[in-house]
């Protein structure tokens, strides 16, 4: 378990150098995912995976083109299928560790869970369109984390939502794209105030 945690820091140095908004990203969704799975009843070790999974779940964008990852705007047909593949390839990249790991099973199932965090619960998310249960549940608390911080903080294209509306913009989703369960414990996190960031309100 120790090399994958020494891993986990050296992808994250990685990231850094190449964006530090994904790699700022990772560490927010990492805090917020914890707090998700405590509050889910998750095993410590299970808790040890979503923090590696969390992140990492962005560590694929290493493999996206420049002109994909940093542009200051919306993204074409064309340019949102070349991000999709971050998913892949972080799986890809992590998978790449095993070999050097103690505990093969852990790195298998990381790896999973950053191939799978943006599935949707009713299948038509990517990139296998696996559905509902099959959805592993680390991927599923990731993706609803995800799909907060990318709505609550600021982008070069975005402005910062408030927490109440990204809230009711997620409850429109729940069922569809995230698991209704674990969006619920999601909630109960957020009205006891629990950011890693300073909300807008």
């Amino acid at each position: 378990m120790e090399n994958i945690r020494h891993f986990s820091r050296w992808l994250s140095r990685a990231i850094e150098q190449r964006d530090l908004y994904t790699e700022q990203h990772g560490e927010r969704v990492g805090a917020l995912a914890m707090a998700v799975g405590k509050a889910c009843g998750l095993s410590s070790h299970d808790l040890q995976m979503l923090n590696l999974s969390a992140a990492l779940h962005d560590v694929g964008k290493i493999g996206i083109p420049d002109q994909v990852l940093l542009k200051p705007g919306k993204l074409t047909e064309d340019e949102y299928e070349l991000m999709k593949q971050h998913t892949a390839k972080g799986e890809y990249i992590i998978l790449g560790c095993a070999e050097y790991s103690d505990d093969i099973d852990a790195v298998r199932q990381i790896a999973s869970a950053v191939r799978h965090h943006h599935e949707y619960f009713n299948g038509e998310g990517y990139p296998d369109r696996i559905s509902g249960e099959d959805i592993p549940y680390l991927s599923r608390i990731v993706g609803i984390v995800d799909s907060f911080d990318a709505m609550a903080t600021r982008r070069v294209y975005q402005n910062q939502r408030p927490v109440h509306l990204i809230m009711s913009e997620l409850e429109k989703e729940a069922g569809s794209k995230h698991d209704p369960y674990i969006l619920r414990v999601f909630f109960e996190i957020l009205n006891k105030g629990h950011f890693p960031f300073t909300p807008v309100a």
